[in-house]
């Protein structure tokens, strides 16, 4: 099932996706996602997807989790070596944007190198601790498209300044959709794709992923509680230098695209 959340004649919506259309729901996609049920198919008029404005699709996540270096290829784009654990950081909910939105590069004297990265995202669904490699799948509820943006300046600085250079307004996305994890099967045959300005500025399938997206769902288990809701951020083959005029998209066949502008 793709679920998304949108605006439709001055109201704020959440539907299932059905090709070109959306089926209205009662209920928001955060409280789906928390009941552990999936809603039944509406009896009801479709909605054009065209006529849609796309909204994230829950406005502030239980935690944003990133993941640093996944792939060898980001590592060697900025000459960083791949750490034996994941690494992981967190975003705060103030640098979203909805999706189709606008990244609003900082005045230069704050950043004046900034990358667009195009990521895998993966939806926890129930209340977990401590989970096993093999219960690491029953937690997930699904996947989505993100985009995480890098102050990388401000990272070249200190490799201490990692939550800063990533925690600018206008530095996170997810969505618009949401693709529930029984019909995505197997994540790891999934390519993630950045887009620049129409062209692929790189492309790397999840089964090349140092840690995959159970092992990130294990490995964090094992320091705290996870919600549903909870995003992890799953990491970029190499991310897009951008600058005012751009257009970014993170693209997975799949799951769904999701894009950006970018201005000053």
């Amino acid at each position: 099932m793709k679920l998304m959340r949108f605006f439709h004649e001055g109201h704020l919506r959440t539907g299932i996706v059905r090709k070109a259309e959306v089926l209205p729901l009662e209920s928001d996609l955060l409280t789906i996602i928390q009941s552990g049920t999936l809603p039944e198919i509406p009896d009801c008029e479709p909605i054009s997807l065209a006529s849609v404005t796309p909204h994230l699709p829950y406005d502030v996540p239980p935690k944003i989790w990133c993941i640093g270096l996944n792939y060898k290829s980001h590592a060697e784009d900025i000459n960083a070596v791949q750490p034996e654990e994941p690494a992981s950081f967190m975003k705060p909910a103030s640098c979203m944007i909805r999706p189709g939105g606008d990244i609003v590069l900082p005045p230069p004297e704050v950043s004046n190198d900034v990358d667009a990265e195009g990521e895998l995202g993966v939806i926890i669904g129930r209340q977990c601790r401590f989970l096993s490699r093999e219960d690491a799948p029953s937690a997930i509820f699904g996947y989505t498209t993100t985009l995480d943006l890098t102050a990388l300046d401000v990272l070249a600085k200190n490799p201490r300044y990692l939550t800063r250079a990533k925690s600018i307004d206008t530095f996170f996305t997810f969505g618009p959709v949401i693709v529930t994890a029984d019909e995505v099967g197997d994540p790891s045959a999934l390519e993630v794709i950045t887009e620049h300005n129409g062209g692929i500025c790189s492309r790397d399938f999840v089964s090349h992923m140092r840690h995959s997206p159970y092992e990130l769902v294990r490995f964090h288990s094992q320091y705290m509680t996870l919600y549903p809701g909870d995003l992890i951020s799953t990491g970029c083959p190499k991310g897009a230098r951008i600058k005012a005029g751009d257009r970014v998209a993170c693209r997975i066949d799949g799951v769904g695209r999701l894009e950006a502008r970018v201005t000053a």
